[in-house]
């Protein structure tokens, strides 16, 4: 499978380039500093380049099956400024299949489903600047007709990939509190294989 990962040189990112080599796939990695990815392989093709330009998305996008999007906020508006831009280029090239990462916060509040999660006391951030662009994202998608999945994790350590935990469609699971990035990356790396979460927001965490 040819695969575009966009957000290879971040902490989720770097996992999902690992686990998508050693399974044999072809990696695309966009990225703004090439000498960022230590790894090399002869299924790893770097290009330099920056999302939010939709030339450098086009023509990394190019013979592409899907896309894995580990893209983080960076304290700006990269999110919401590179995905028009994925969309547009993925409906060009009828690639229909995009995961992405966002977080907690766009889920839905479990005790008041009309709001979500970031607006609710269920969320311990102070500033909702992150889970404002993550919210744009999603609803950016939800207006296509991409299959797309996003990935939401809670609090989001280092730590080991155990292959243990809990999802579950557009709530965090209940109680739930943090999740390693490696599993993490995991989970987000096995929707390639599954339908199961097309066209959702799955929260995940231990």
């Amino acid at each position: 499978m040819k695969l575009l990962l966009l957000g290879a040189t971040g902490r989720v990112g770097s996992n999902l380039l690992r686990l998508a080599l050693q399974d044999g796939h072809e990696v695309t990695a966009l990225v703004r500093k090439p000498e960022k990815i230590s790894i090399t392989d002869d299924k790893l093709t770097i290009m330099e380049g920056n999302v939010v330009n939709q030339e450098d998305i086009s023509r990394s996008i190019n013979g592409m099956d899907m896309v894995l999007s580990a893209l983080n906020t960076d304290g700006n508006t990269t999110l919401t400024d590179s995905m028009p831009h994925i969309i547009r280029e993925m409906e060009s090239e009828g690639i229909k299949r995009i995961i992405t990462i966002g977080t907690a916060g766009i889920l839905q509040s479990r005790n008041n489903p009309s709001i979500y999660r970031y607006q609710s006391n269920e969320s311990k951030r102070k500033s909702t600047r992150a889970a404002e662009e993550h919210r744009k994202v999603y609803e950016l998608l939800i207006e296509t007709t991409l299959q797309w999945t996003i990935v939401c994790p809670t609090y989001l350590p280092d730590g080991t990939l155990t292959g243990a935990y809990r999802t579950e469609k557009t709530f965090l699971p209940e109680g739930g509190t943090n999740i390693s990035v490696q599993d993490t990356a995991h989970f987000a790396y096995n929707q390639l294989h599954s339908d199961k979460y097309v066209q959702t927001r799955v929260g995940i965490a231990y």
